[in-house]
């Protein structure tokens, strides 16, 4: 049984989004003219998420050459931890069919996936997580600011996903732990918006994992927020996930979500 479940991990679309959209939003803005790297990325992180509890759907779309492959929804739910500031993260697989009722748990880098039909939880190892489909969630890991040291590279105009030219911040990031599933990023920040417009994530070894565009920036949960993110497989480039995001809700969020133990017994909202 346990290696049927092994196996699952590995299939399923949207195993990593268990820590979509999870980072803090509460930093003051300061002077443009005195930024250091890390406020940069303390705004970058306030922008791409909310700092109260929510829940968010999300629609995975993979494509293969320019065609649609799969296709998968999920809910996301989210709440800070009172210590570290990190968001612990829940989710709920909705469709399509065959998956309903799995479910994902993240606290901190540990991750836990539950399948029903197996009733056990597994946990993640680091390779799973980066490889594949099973590292888009890291791509939009909880809070940039606290898995990552930062350095300021200066200033660069890049094109986002619809090739419109941005003046950016370009960081280059560096995992504080072995943890963090990417060793290290170049990420790249508008200039006075601190919108996040390009990342690309590299493994230990410094090859190009995942490259990702940040899109469709719109008013949620008191912020102009990107709502679709594009994630292109740096191994394969002709993969590209779609990641919508919608039906952006604050909520109260019980601790007990966020047990292990409690899996079996989670019921959704």
């Amino acid at each position: 049984m346990m290696k049927h479940s092994m196996k699952k991990i590995t299939k399923l679309n949207a195993l990593s989004i268990v820590i979509l959209l999870t980072s803090l939003l509460g930093s003051p803005v300061v002077n443009a003219e005195k930024l250091t790297a890390i406020q940069v990325l303390e705004q970058s992180d306030n922008i791409r998420n909310p700092g109260v509890p929510f829940s968010t759907q999300v629609t995975l779309i993979e494509y293969h050459k320019g065609k649609e492959a799969n296709r998968s929804v999920i809910k996301v739910h989210s709440k800070e931890q009172k210590k570290g500031g990190q968001y612990r993260t829940l989710v709920q697989f909705l469709r399509p069919k065959r998956d309903t009722g799995k479910l994902m748990l993240r606290n901190g880098n540990e991750i836990w996936f539950y399948d029903p039909a197996a009733k056990n939880s597994i946990r993640m190892s680091a390779q799973q997580r980066l490889m594949g489909q099973a590292s888009t969630g890291d791509v939009m890991t909880s809070n940039f600011a606290l898995d990552y040291h930062a350095k300021l590279m200066g200033e660069a105009v890049i094109k986002d996903a619809a090739r419109k030219p941005h003046t950016t911040y370009h960081l280059r990031m560096v995992a504080k732990t072995n943890e963090v599933a990417y060793a290290s990023a170049d990420y790249w920040v508008e200039k006075g918006t601190h919108h996040p417009i390009k990342a690309k994530f590299y493994s230990k070894s410094k090859r190009l994992m995942k490259i990702a565009y940040y899109t469709n920036f719109q008013h949620q949960l008191g912020g102009i927020r990107p709502t679709q993110v594009l994630i292109i497989d740096g191994i394969d480039t002709s993969k590209v996930t779609k990641l919508q995001m919608s039906h952006f809700k604050a909520i109260t969020i019980p601790e007990a979500w966020f047990q292990r133990s409690y899996l079996p017994r989670f019921k959704g909202r």
